[in-house]
This record gives C-alpha cells, structure tokens and sequence, in this order.
C-alpha cells in the first residue's frame, strides 16, 4: 500500500483525542512511507493532517478544484498539489491515486464521499480497502444505521462488512493492507435479500 485518501471534515472542533488520532495516524502513515492523497486544503482536520504528515516527514498529495483554490483555502506547502476543474474531477483524482481510503471525523462531504467509494466497492468498481477511523466512538451511530439496513434487508451482511470500523491507526492500517474483496456481485439478481 503506497497511498490512502482520507475523507474528513473542512472544520476541526479543537476536540484533543481527535487531535491526537490525526497525529497518530499522520505517523502511520509516514512511518509506513503510505503518502496521504486528501482534498488539498489548510483548513480543518484537512488541514491539520497534512500538516501532521508533512512534519512527519511524509509524503502529501492534495486534491483541490479551482473554486475552492480561489477562495485559498488551498494548502501551499505540499509535496504535490493538484487543482481541477471541479468535484467530481477531484474526486475522480483522488481515487485514481490510492491503494485505500481512511474516513475521519466529517461532516456531509466527508459521509458522501465515503458512501460513494463504499458503493462503488459493492458495485465491483474497484477492489480498495475502506476503512473508517472511528474516533472517540463518532461513528457508532452511522455503523448501527448500517445495521439496521442490514435487518431490513436493504443491505447485505457482506456487502456490510466490506469497510473495516477501527479506534486506533495503526491497526486500521494493517487490516486494510490484508484486504480482499469479497463484495456480493449478484445483488442484481437476487432482489431477495432475506
């Protein structure tokens, strides 16, 4: 595994065992000499990650479309920056130049991206490891919402336990490089999904 993308919020609450969960992972990931691909800004835990892994010593790649560089939010101390021309190209961009993707804490971007690649790996689009950095338990109740899913029957147990919940980084990390894909490629035939 020689890059993840990371999903996570444009705002940074100050919340210090998150801060100490970017710092950690900032380490995994440079220590491991995994470059971090994200969204390219200075703001937020966006920016406070980049910054991390670059003090670190690591490797960062950020990803920004041009609206948002206008409105220089852009980071401009990376190893690489690259602007687009919009979203989806970014996001395009970003998935390109992985081997994973790591979700933190976020808000309504952070969800959408995260949804998007975890669909696209149900889908059969691509065979990536999905893990979500669950810190200080944010995500419990999104993991308990895919569970009810799961009851209901909108959503397979094994197309469920495709994206790996994990409270420390460097375990995180580790299960994502043993990753296989296993996702239920037949969901389009079968529409029991009792």
């Amino acid at each position: 595994m020689k890059s993840i993308c990371v999903y996570c919020g444009s705002n940074f609450n100050g919340d210090p065992i998150l801060q100490k969960a970017i710092e950690d992972l900032a380490l995994t990931l440079a220590n491991q000499q995994i470059t971090l691909v994200y969204g390219g800004g200075s703001v937020g835990v966006m920016g406070v990650l980049a910054d991390q892994v670059l003090e670190q010593q690591g490797q960062v790649i950020g990803v920004i479309p041009q609206f948002l560089m206008d409105k220089e939010v852009g980071h401009k101390g990376l190893t690489q920056l690259i602007v687009t021309e919009n979203m989806h190209q970014r996001k395009q961009k970003m998935a390109d130049l992985c081997d994973g993707f790591i979700i933190l804490p976020g808000g309504f971007g952070t969800l959408e991206e995260f949804f998007e690649v975890l669909t696209w790996l149900q889908l059969g689009l691509h065979a990536k490891p999905i893990g979500v950095l669950n810190v200080n338990g944010f995500y419990d109740p999104l993991f308990l919402q895919m569970d009810v899913m799961v009851q209901h029957r909108f959503l397979k147990q094994v197309n469920r336990d495709l994206v790996f919940n994990e409270t420390e980084a460097p375990v995180l990390v580790e299960k994502m490089k043993n990753f296989t894909a296993k996702p239920d490629d037949v969901w389009f035939r079968d529409r029991n999904l009792a």
